[in-house]
């Protein structure tokens, strides 16, 4: 009899648990991607040091020069794996920044130099007439979907090749 009734809970409580995980999943599912905000877009305001709604290269450099100068918690001109954590707390648009990126010698350390010297996502995307500086209007353009055509490739002004 006690094989029986612990079978019947076994029963009971499956089914309790197979009625509440539609629930349950539906709790967890994302959010609608138009509602979600573009995080390169959403990090940019951090780095617009004028506010002037118009982001350019020389504010980006400034501002990956203070992010920098916030990790490096030694003050040894250099950061290690454990300093750049506090690189993907500091600002949104770096929250999945690569260490192995940014270090360019491949030595386990991040130079100053190696670490202003990387280009603004933001800035690839949507300057697309190459002088360095993002405005409102580009911004806009390149939020809405693409023509088709031939994708040309990011265009780098930090690097000469």
């Amino acid at each position: 009899m006690s094989l029986r009734k612990s079978i019947g809970g076994i029963g009971v409580a499956l089914g309790l648990l197979l009625a509440g995980a539609p629930v349950a999943l539906a709790q967890s599912a994302p959010a609608d991607d138009k509602v979600r905000p573009d995080p390169l877009k959403a990090g940019a305001d951090s780095w617009d040091a004028n506010h002037d709604g118009v982001y350019t290269c020389d504010e980006w450099k400034k501002h990956l020069d203070r992010v920098f100068t916030l990790a490096d918690r030694n003050h040894d001109g250099r950061l290690d794996a454990a300093e750049f954590a506090t690189v993907k707390k500091a600002d949104p648009a770096l929250v999945d920044a690569d260490f192995g990126y940014f270090d360019e010698n491949q030595d386990g350390k991040v130079t100053r130099e190696e670490f202003v010297s990387k280009p603004s996502e933001f800035i690839l995307r949507f300057d697309k007439n190459g002088d360095c500086r993002v405005t409102q209007d580009e911004i806009r353009a390149g939020s809405t979907p693409a023509q088709a055509g031939p994708k040309q490739p990011a265009r780098d002004r930090f690097h000469t090749y």
